[in-house]
């Protein structure tokens, strides 16, 4: 065999599926994508977690870095005694790499935001949903198909909001920069706040911005949806703890269950507080008068509402305010003896 022959043969050999360098390369491939799994996982490594879930070296862990930058990933470090890995943003969206779960998780997710409470998401989130799907193992696939199938959406009555507000916001969150924006009350009042955005909340429909008013050196609930941003004005700030506990949610069910509505009620109702209290959404409050009534303190956009809320409990009640609330149910009152055939002014039943 000549010189040339054995070295095309050697270089040959060498991409055999059961050569050692095609073995090793494999492995390095491999071990590339569990470390990028790593990195997006969570936001900082030192070079020893690396190392250690990887079951490798640090020096190694330096390399495949390495490779991961000559890939295109912008892989940040830090100096220190341990070393310091976080991937960063760049210029084009790499692959991501999901685990059983969390493809499941996004495929759920696009579906719901195709027929959701954001607009102009929902052509998009189809398309995205339509590349998931197209690359999903079959046992993910069946699971998708499944949870597709035999769950039915219900269109809620909250109002849409723009995706491109809602990313605004969030990134001031994020940054932990001020944000200005024109906003627009349940009166239809117009205003310009500029505030410290703390959280976003979606619940009952509608999706609300915890954020530290500067104006009014207190903390507001603002419904997103009547939000116009202006500029994130900078400078960064301090996030300041949130009242209570910290609990966001229950904050803004607090808030909206005492402050955001067009009309607050109080009503006696002649059920003890423990029998009333599961009946009724969060953000109600339910006080108890004696062991056989309580009180309630309920807000809404509607009377019709409130009265909703009422009449669900199938108890007595009395409505010490607000008038309005009267009014909506003397009229509710005479449209039901109508109904079962009875005069409303004499409460006579009609031959």
């Amino acid at each position: 065999m000549s010189d040339v022959d054995a070295t095309v043969r050697s270089k040959e050999e060498r991409f055999l599926p059961t050569s050692p360098y095609h073995l090793r390369m494999l492995e390095t491939s491999a071990r590339l994508l569990r470390l990028l799994s790593l990195l997006q996982a969570r936001r900082d490594w030192t070079g020893p977690q690396l190392a250690e879930r990887l079951g490798v070296t640090t020096r190694t862990v330096r390399n495949d870095v390495e490779r991961l930058r000559r890939l295109g990933y912008p892989v940040h470090s830090t100096l220190g005694a341990d070393g310091g890995y976080r991937l960063g943003a760049g210029a084009a969206l790499p692959p991501l790499l999901l685990d059983d779960d969390e493809a499941v998780a996004v495929a759920v997710g696009l579906r719901t935001a195709a027929g959701g409470t954001v607009s102009g998401i929902e052509e998009t989130s189809l398309r995205a949903l339509a590349k998931l799907v197209q690359v999903l193992p079959s046992r993910l696939r069946r699971r998708v198909s499944a949870l597709q199938a035999y769950t039915v959406p219900i269109a809620g009555p909250g109002p849409v909001v723009d995706a491109g507000v809602l990313a605004v916001i969030a990134s001031a969150c994020r940054d932990e920069v001020q944000l200005r924006f024109d906003y627009r009350d349940h009166d239809g009042a117009a205003t310009l706040r500029t505030v410290e955005p703390h959280r976003l909340v979606h619940t009952r429909g509608r999706w609300y911005l915890v954020a530290w008013d500067l104006d009014r050196r207190d903390w507001r609930t603002f419904r997103v949806d009547r939000t116009r941003p202006r500029e994130m004005t900078g400078p960064r700030f301090v996030p300041r703890p949130l009242p209570g506990d910290g609990d966001v949610a229950a904050y803004v069910t607090t808030a909206i269950g005492t402050a955001l509505w067009r009309y607050r009620a109080r009503i006696r109702v002649h059920a003890p507080a423990a029998t009333v209290a599961p009946r009724l959404p969060g953000g109600i409050g339910v006080e108890a008068a004696d062991e056989h009534t309580c009180l309630l303190d309920v807000g809404a956009d509607t009377v019709h509402m409130i009265a909703h809320y009422i009449g669900l409990l199938d108890v007595d009640f009395e409505i010490i305010e607000p008038p309005e609330l009267v009014d909506h149910v003397r009229r509710l009152a005479d449209r039901y003896r109508r109904a079962a055939g009875d005069t409303p002014a004499m409460g006579v039943r009609s031959p």
